[in-house]
């Protein structure tokens, strides 16, 4: 029996099932429910993705003919200037496809996207969440740049199948910044308590507000109360100190990292 239906958000399939309640507030629930049940599926059912390096590798014998792309970035702006830098290296023999391209941060479903198109998701002055990086951690390649001209380095190189050795990105630790304290001679020390990994004296870190890397450089000091230490763990707060930057705000984070290098 046909019926009409107001209100779907989406059109459903053949064969899907529909399911009638008593109250408007339960359906939405139950469908919401239903839904990122769905989404977190499809992630898990994503394979490993092939990173720059290995479809560089491919490029340069011959096996694959195009290159997949996910553009994320801090404002249309930058958007609109690595689309127009990225599509002069499109070539008869290699093709650059931006399959996808957004303001803001790196979403869930930018990397179902990704993993599914066997893409790379080239990130623009912003950095995704702890989640993010979880569920994408074997699954898609996600580089970060701060410099449009560091994006189109690796990108044509990677075309030419001659991307050089890489530096590998470590993230140690997340701590969040909950009070701020100026302290003379020195500038402001961050208050902050580590929520994730941990935060370890002499790393580079990153600065982010909003999701978006505001600045990225390295610690000038790690503290626990008075002293200093080499490192703070998950659940114990300290002071953290950054080289000649004091843009600092409360409920700001901090992400510390390390760099290895690594042969393509």
């Amino acid at each position: 029996m046909p019926v009409e239906v107001h209100g779907i958000s989406g059109v459903p399939k053949a064969g899907d099932i529909l399911v009638v309640l008593d109250e408007e507030r339960k359906a939405r629930q139950i469908g919401l429910y239903r839904q990122q049940k769905q989404r977190k599926n499809e992630l898990f059912q994503v394979q490993r993705a092939t990173t720059l390096e290995e479809l560089s590798d491919q490029i340069q014998k011959g096996e694959t003919k195009e290159l997949n792309v996910v553009i994320k970035a801090d404002v249309q702006g930058s958007i609109e200037a690595l689309t127009e830098s990225l599509k002069r290296y499109d070539t008869q023999d290699v093709k650059l496809r931006i399959i996808h391209k957004g303001v803001g941060a790196i979403s869930e479903m930018d990397v179902i996207l990704a993993g599914s198109s066997n893409a790379i998701i080239v990130g623009y002055n912003i950095k995704p969440d702890s989640h993010i990086q979880q569920i994408s951690k074997g699954k898609v390649d996600i580089r970060y740049y701060k410099i449009i001209y560091e994006v189109i380095t690796d990108i044509k190189d990677a075309m030419k199948g001659l991307l050089p050795p890489v530096l590998k990105e470590t993230l140690l630790g997340r701590a969040e910044i909950r009070s701020l304290f100026n302290v003379p001679k020195i500038g402001i020390i961050a208050g902050s308590y580590v929520t994730d990994g941990k935060i370890i004296r002499g790393s580079h870190i990153r600065l982010i507000r909003n999701d978006v890397v505001i600045y990225k450089g390295k610690m000038a000091s790690l503290k626990r109360f008075k002293d200093d230490v080499k490192e703070v763990l998950t659940g114990f707060e300290c002071g953290i100190g950054i080289h000649d930057f004091n843009n600092i705000e409360s409920h700001d984070i901090i992400e510390s990292f390390n760099y290895e290098e690594v042969p393509v």
